[in-house]
């Protein structure tokens, strides 16, 4: 699954978000990945309840596309510069 492709689906799938998804380990490792997203929608959630909503956006891409996800959420208050 192209990175990209998983950028749409979090962004399709939660309200207002901006994600980007890399690759820590190098474009060789494809089965790990990290997210940062970004949106208005986590304001007064918790971080669970933030990765819940990103997890859920993904659904069965978790379990068949995805091996594992490092995940960082934040409101665009909070987001880093």
């Amino acid at each position: 699954m192209e990175l990209d492709d998983i950028e749409r689906i979090i962004e399709s799938n939660v309200p207002d978000a901006d994600a980007n998804v890399t690759q820590p380990r190098g474009p060789e490792d494809d089965d790990h990945l990290a997210a940062v997203v970004v949106s208005p929608a986590f304001e007064d959630q918790s971080l669970v309840d933030q990765h819940e909503m990103v997890y859920d956006a993904l659904d069965d891409h978790m379990t068949t596309d995805i091996h594992a996800l490092e995940l960082k959420t934040y409101t665009p208050a909070d987001a880093p510069e």
